[in-house]
C-alpha cells in the first residue's frame, strides 16, 4: 500500500491540472511506503500522450532525495483524457520494479483520479492508497 496525505493528492491533481493537456510527472520520496515529497518535474516531451523526464533534472533530485536521507519510492504522470491505467508506453518504459507508478486521470475533470500501481516484467498490480493524514509522523 502507498500512502499519501490529502496534501499530497491535492498536489498531485494541482500539477496534472496546471500541465494539462500535456501530461505532467514527477517523482516521489519517501520512507517505505510514505510519500514524504512531491518533485514536480518537467515533461520534455511536451505531450499529451507520454511523458519524458529531462536526465539532468532527474540526476540533481536523485542526488537530492538521497542527500536528504529519502528513498525514491515513486513516479508519476497525469493522464489528461484516458483512465488511471498504464498504457502500453508506461509498461514498457517502467524500469524500476520496486517503485510504485502513480496515474492521475483527469479525464472527469471534477472528479480526478488517482491510482497505483507496480510494474514488474511487463505485469500491471494495481496497489491500494491509503491515507496518510497530515501531522502523522512518517516512518
Amino acid at each position: 500500500m502507498l500512502y499519501l496525505s490529502e496534501r499530497e493528492k491535492d498536489q498531485l491533481v494541482g500539477h496534472s491540472r496546471r500541465e494539462y493537456p500535456d501530461e505532467a510527472c514527477g517523482i516521489l520520496a519517501g520512507k517505505g511506503e510514505r510519500v514524504q515529497k512531491i518533485y514536480q518535474m518537467i515533461n520534455a516531451d511536451k505531450s499529451t500522450r507520454t511523458f519524458f523526464m529531462d536526465p539532468r533534472e532527474q540526476l540533481r533530485v536523485m542526488k537530492e532525495i538521497r542527500s536528504s536521507g529519502l528513498d525514491f519510492i515513486g513516479i508519476y504522470h497525469s493522464h489528461p483524457e484516458s483512465r488511471a491505467f498504464p498504457s502500453t508506453h508506461d509498461v514498457k518504459l517502467a524500469y524500476y520494479p520496486d517503485v510504485w507508478y502513480v496515474i492521475i486521470s483527469l479525464r472527469d475533470k471534477d472528479n480526478p483520479e488517482i491510482k497505483a500501481y507496480k510494474i514488474v516484467e511487463g505485469k500491471i498490480e494495481e496497489e491500494s492508497i491509503g491515507l496518510n493524514p497530515e501531522g502523522t509522523p512518517r516512518l
